[in-house]
């Protein structure tokens, strides 16, 4: 596995960026990893190296970049009030749409100059929690290089706000697929059965599942809602998903 920390230049200045691909086999498909909430942390490198070892490479970006270099937090980041929870939540608060449509294009553009990956070729991008939304929003901005999106037990998919993928569902020419948890807070099941329904509407090829017994989060294996069963049927409906679009 070759892998590397690097600053990929965006308008808003420099975003430190996890890269990770297979050392031999010639050029990969793209793939673009967005995090959760908690932030960039050994957890997720951990899972941008399982997907690169089946053939991609991977962007794992710090979205958090605007706020400064600190802005990756400790293990009570989860826990409701504490030091670290207060300092991820508020930069979280700040985050909006557009901005990450701008680095998802910097993205993009950097993967294409990379020898080690496919250049102008069909990108992947899967967000979890509140990068859901993004992954979606995503296929929708730049539907001609976005060939496959996921979302994980994403937040408010259905918003007021700019962009929001419930809106955008009808211009994604990749193929979708959306993950929610049975039990979760932050898309709850009104809001999932409003979101299916919208999703049927919208001609996309792919597929919204509810998990049953889970709770958001459950595809991390440091969360203590951790369902490996769910979380092995996590990577396979992705790895398939990128198999079938990305190649």
């Amino acid at each position: 596995m070759i892998e590397s920390i690097l600053d990929i230049r965006t308008k808003d200045g420099a975003m430190e960026t996890f890269v990770c691909h297979p050392e031999r086999g010639g050029s990969y498909p793209t793939v673009l990893f967005l995090m959760d909430a908690p932030g960039v942390r050994e957890e997720l490198h951990d899972m941008a190296r399982r997907l690169a070892t089946v053939g991609y490479f991977v962007l794992l970006p710090n979205l958090y970049y605007r706020a400064g270099r600190d802005t990756k937090y400790g293990p009570d980041v989860l826990q409701n009030g504490s030091m670290e929870h207060q300092r991820m939540r508020a930069v979280r608060t700040k985050m909006t749409i557009p901005p990450v449509m701008d680095d998802v294009a910097a993205l993009i553009a950097f993967a294409d100059r990379q020898d080690a990956a496919k250049k102008s070729g069909p990108v992947g991008v899967h967000g979890y929690c509140m990068s859901g939304p993004y992954a979606l929003a995503a296929a929708a901005r730049y539907p001609d290089r976005v060939a496959a999106a996921a979302s994980f037990y994403g937040t408010w998919i259905v918003s007021d706000a700019v962009e929001s993928p419930h809106l955008t569902l009808a211009k994604a020419k990749g193929e979708l697929y959306i993950s929610c948890a049975e039990h979760d807070d932050l898309a709850p099941p009104e809001m999932v059965k409003e979101l299916k329904a919208l999703f049927d509407t919208s001609g996309n090829p792919g597929e919204l599942e509810v998990h049953p017994g889970v709770h958001h989060g459950f595809a991390f294996p440091q969360r203590w809602c951790y369902d490996k069963p769910a979380a092995e049927r996590h990577w396979e409906r992705l790895i398939a998903l990128y198999r079938r679009r990305l190649g």
